[in-house]
């Protein structure tokens, strides 16, 4: 066997080997994120701890159920076991030490010293955004929401979200419609969708070459302290974050606090002063945060370098030569009336639409004209028959 095939060879498993121990030490019981770095820097290495003797490791000044758990191997047999369920389950493991491991979130204050990955674990290290916000947004947010991710995916950004109901999730969808990339980063196992709703939106990521991404064991379920704790990864792999809509006691703040500890930028889409839900943008402005209208806002805030690396990979676009399909010419006088009546930022409900248009327009032309404008995207249908138009 060729010398260089040999040391090929040698290296992987040592590779390996060390994410084991990385991932033993994260599971093992009562060492968080925190601890278990402190515990990798008095003993110099990863490997030397579970060379310890449980007289050394006492002296590391851990708790005592961690100390028997690594120096039993009870650690170690969790993480071969724990392998074994990762790749079950489609996902890999990156540990802290990994070159996989994204670099923006390695220098946070309390990074976590594993990842599970489902999906292109490359996006972890692209430049990326993270777009957050209520999980019951107005109309006017959803449309922000899903306009902006679109506008900047499209434009190479990586779109980087907690895949919760709400913003996260239109987040998600406008990402994905401008066929770019996005990562939702979970508060469960990269096993367990939650909520159980998107669990088509979880697949429809990684089918597009997204990822999935996690901190937490497979198999973990939705505790509600998971959530909060997962927040500074959305902010740590970010570049930045655009928060859309927030209420006063939202969990987006924490988002936001994690992001500014982290020394991120804070992007704010304003909102209307009289909805609880924007509160939060509406402060974060207040506070200095860059108020956002469009893509253009948050493009002219990121680093020089970076947007010429995603400009080299932009496709020139050419200007349609004929007018496109639905030109406001094409729409028949009672689609006119209905279109002029919605608006983006407030819904309207079908007994309202029909009230307002009924001396002009008959409700079973209102019913044809909803389909049509639906159809031709420049309505959107919300849930309880409420309409709003599109951006």
């Amino acid at each position: 066997m060729p010398p260089e095939t040999s040391t090929a060879s040698a290296a992987k498993p040592a590779l390996n080997l060390r994410r084991n121990y990385w991932l033993a030490l994260s599971l093992t019981p009562g060492m968080g994120a925190t601890r278990s770095r402190k515990l990798v820097k008095h003993f110099g290495d990863v490997q030397e701890i579970f060379r310890a003797s449980l007289t050394e490791l006492e002296a590391a000044e851990i708790p005592a159920e961690s100390a028997q758990s690594i120096a039993l191997g009870h650690s170690l047999t969790a993480a071969e076991e724990e392998l074994i369920r990762a790749v079950s389950a489609g996902a890999e493991i990156i540990s802290l030490d990994d070159d996989a491991y994204p670099q923006t979130l390695r220098n946070i204050y309390d990074p976590p010293v594993v990842l599970y990955v489902r999906g292109d674990a490359s996006l972890l290290q692209a430049p990326g955004l993270a777009v957050v916000g209520t999980r019951h947004p107005t109309p006017y947010g959803i449309g922000m929401a899903q306009r902006l991710s679109n506008d900047l995916a499209g434009r190479g950004l990586v779109i980087i979200s907690g895949m919760a109901r709400g913003v996260d999730t239109h987040a998600h969808k406008g990402a994905l419609e401008a066929k770019g990339k996005t990562v939702a980063v979970w508060g469960t196992g990269v096993d367990v969708a939650y909520p159980r709703e998107n669990k088509k939106l979880a697949e429809q990521i990684v089918a597009s070459g997204g990822a999935i991404v996690s901190e937490f064991a497979i198999g973990t379920f939705a505790a509600p302290q998971n959530f909060p704790i997962r927040n500074r990864i959305i902010s740590g792999m970010s570049i930045g974050v655009l928060v859309v809509e927030a209420g006063e006691y939202s969990g987006t703040r924490i988002t936001a606090r994690c992001a500014l500890e982290q020394s991120r930028d804070v992007f704010a889409v304003p909102g209307n002063v009289t909805n609880k839900n924007s509160w939060g943008p509406n402060t974060l402005i207040k506070q200095g945060a860059k108020l956002v209208a469009t893509w253009e806002d948050v493009w002219e805030e990121l680093p020089t370098q970076t947007k010429l690396v995603l400009e080299q990979n932009w496709a020139p676009k050419e200007e349609p030569a004929s007018v496109p399909l639905f030109s406001d010419q094409q729409f028949t006088p009672q689609e006119k009336k209905v279109l002029k009546l919605l608006r983006p930022d407030e819904a309207l409900q079908i007994d309202e639409i029909i009230e307002a248009l009924e001396r002009d327009v008959s409700s079973s032309e209102i019913f044809a004209a909803l389909f049509e404008l639906e159809m031709a995207g420049k309505i959107k249908q919300m849930p309880g028959k409420n309409y709003v138009r599109s951006f």
